[in-house]
This record gives structure tokens, C-alpha cells and sequence, in this order.
């Protein structure tokens, strides 16, 4: 069996999960970083935080680039379909051998 790389996580797991929540984008791993940046600006963090988070060369990069606008019923819509997908992600995943009894609850 060989080692499962970023790649091969990225279109097995994340990809198949966006698919089944009816998320037609393409996603990317850079998707989770404007994702986490929007989130980050949501939440209200400090923008000079928010940037060496992401480690931008400045502020600027991560207002105008990576944010964007957040309202609390998209925040909302985010938080309830981020939820779903990964509740669809975890609910499928294999228990670790050796642990068959046990379940994946997040």
C-alpha cells in the first residue's frame, strides 16, 4: 500500500465530499486558504495576525485579494454546509485496524 500524498487526499477525500455535498467549484487546497482568511476576517481577527497566518507578504495582500465580504446569513450558509461536508467526510471514513469497535465521531 503506498502512502497517501496531499494529491491523492485532495481528489479521494475532499473532492468526492465537495461532489456529494453539490458543490460543483473546482477545490483546491488553495480554496481552504480563502476560506480561512474570509473566516479569520468574519471572526473579527486582527488583520496583521490574519496575515502572518497566512504568511502574506503584507496586509494588503490578505483585504484585497483573499477576503471577501461576510454577512452573517453567508456566514452562516458557510458554517452549515462546512458542517455538513464534514460530517458526509468523516461518517464515511474506515475505523483505524485494530479499532473496528470504535467509531469516527467529530
Amino acid at each position: 500500500m503506498q502512502p497517501l500524498t496531499p494529491d491523492m487526499l485532495l481528489k479521494r477525500v475532499v473532492r468526492s465530499a465537495a461532489k456529494a455535498a453539490g458543490i460543483e467549484k473546482r477545490i483546491g487546497w488553495h480554496t481552504f486558504r480563502h476560506s480561512l482568511a474570509t473566516n479569520l476576517r468574519w471572526l473579527g481577527v486582527d488583520v496583521k495576525i490574519a496575515q502572518e497566518l497566512l504568511r502574506h507578504a503584507n496586509g494588503r495582500i490578505t483585504l484585497d485579494i483573499y477576503t471577501q465580504t461576510v454577512s452573517s446569513e453567508k456566514a452562516l450558509a458557510n458554517g452549515l454546509a462546512t458542517d455538513h461536508l464534514l460530517a458526509q467526510t468523516f461518517s464515511t471514513l474506515p475505523a483505524p485496524p485494530g479499532d473496528a469497535e470504535k467509531t469516527l465521531s467529530y
